[in-house]
């Protein structure tokens, strides 16, 4: 691949600007942002010809399904996919067979990932009830942060006894990452609906069994013991207007020690889709009223939710098209996370400028990536083109394993052009490069 590349002419978003500019790209790294009439000479020229440059977009929860459960989406696959949606970086949760539970587990997962990754990853590590010291082994410069599932999980993963999680939250100093919702009582909504309906359940139920009281106490449980500790806490994935207030807009983000997530799905969708979508908009914590999806879209503007991520999580074709109570939950959104959200701006609900600091600079300066996030110089070229052409999607031109996608027909207003990792070419025009520029992300301590 070509040592430089000047990407010529594009409309280049990045920290709270757009402007025209040309980027020059050396050896892996951004070298330069040049004036339009600055044209050095170099390996390898692209004509952007006005669309977005911006820093690639940085995935703070996916479920890649390697190793144990890749009959669903590999390392490989999903990755491939995050590079065709303009991702440029992932850190992927601990639920895995084997769950990521010991330093020996985890670091599997990194070899792995250099074998097989496209883009740039990092791997959190996992928590149980019973592995407090093994968690505590974990190296802040090279694991992104640990995770908790104070809502059920595969395996041991659920942390519900209470001396667990006060010895987590007091004794871990990388950032906590938490999936909160209050188990017992999604238990016994659950035993409840299944006694009144029985196994024909409709997904539109989905929204009260998962339900917003069920997300509010888990999530209050999780700040009163951060607010105890002093911890670094990252609520994952909210989904109610009432967990909200739980965030606070008036601090800068790099004096924050409680932030919050957004996902894609409860930007996007709301129960009314149940009806066409089922079990293919299932996820937990569940898509809720349209009331929700605006209040977290709000908050997402005024900056109580600090990051847009996917919480990308592939099943099969054949599992999703089960009933209600044996479908699992969770969907394939990595690919078209970018391209949702800019159609979220040709709508009016966003500016280019925000999408940018929620996917791109938020999720570096939160979990202190080093050198990544920005379009700066010095900084590594992780580089995403999005351009103004309509983009259908179709079951052909996804790069997911499964092979679906609750956007199957829709037709989105941009697409990604181009991604560069570390430098190298990895997504143009429709075409996956496999040419192992990915690296594994490093972080400031």
């Amino acid at each position: 691949m070509s040592d430089s590349i000047l990407l010529l002419n594009g409309s280049l978003v990045n920290e709270g600007r757009i402007q025209m500019a040309n980027v020059l790209v050396k050896h892996g790294k951004i070298s330069q942002v040049l004036p339009l009439h600055r044209l050095p000479l170099t390996d390898y020229r692209i004509d952007l010809n006005g669309a977005w440059l911006m820093p690639g977009a940085i995935d703070d929860q996916v479920h890649f399904r390697e190793p144990g459960l890749t009959h669903k989406g590999e390392l490989f696959t999903e990755s491939s996919a995050a590079a065709a949606g303009g991702v440029t970086t992932y850190m992927e949760m601990p639920n895995t067979v084997p769950s990521a539970t010991t330093i020996e587990k985890l670091e599997a997962k990194y070899e792995r990932a250099s074998e097989v990754s496209a883009v740039n990853y990092s791997f959190y590590m996992g928590t149980t009830n019973e592995n407090l010291q093994e968690v505590l082994k974990i190296d802040p410069e090279w694991v992104c942060g640990v995770k908790i599932f104070m809502g059920s999980s595969t395996g041991d993963m659920l942390v519900d006894a209470p001396g667990a999680l006060e010895g987590l939250f007091r004794e871990v100093k990388s950032i906590i990452t938490v999936h909160c919702e209050d188990d017992p009582m999604v238990k016994a909504t659950a035993k409840e609906y299944r006694e009144r309906y029985g196994e024909e359940l409709p997904t539109r139920f989905h929204a009260m069994i998962r339900s917003r009281e069920a997300c509010l106490s888990s999530s209050s449980k999780a700040v009163e013991l951060a607010k105890k500790y002093g911890t670094r806490l990252h609520i994952l994935h909210i989904s109610t207007e009432e967990e909200l207030a739980l965030f606070d807009n008036q601090s800068p983000l790099s004096e924050k020690k409680i932030t919050a997530e957004a996902c894609i799905h409860h930007m996007w969708f709301e129960e009314e889709d149940y009806d066409s979508l089922g079990n293919f908009i299932k996820w937990n914590p569940s898509v809720k009223t349209s009331r929700d999806r605006e209040a977290i879209r709000q908050a997402v503007i005024d900056g109580r939710i600090d990051v847009v991520a996917t919480d990308h999580a592939p099943h099969t074709l054949a599992e999703k098209q089960q009933s209600y109570w044996n479908a699992p939950s969770g969907g394939p959104l990595i690919q078209h996370s970018v391209q949702a959200m800019f159609d979220l701006v040709k709508q009016g609900v966003f500016s280019p400028e925000l999408v940018v600091q929620k996917m791109c600079h938020a999720p570096a300066e939160l979990f202190r990536i080093k050198e990544r996030g920005f379009i700066r110089e010095d900084y590594w070229a992780d580089l995403t083109v999005v351009s103004p052409h309509p983009y259908p999607v179709r079951a052909d031109n996804l790069l997911y394993k499964c092979k679906w996608s609750p956007f199957l027909g829709h037709t989105f207003s941009h697409s990604i052009q181009t991604t560069l990792v570390n430098g190298q070419i990895v997504w143009h025009q429709g075409k996956l490069f496999r040419n192992k520029a990915a690296q594994r992300v490093q972080f400031k301590v």
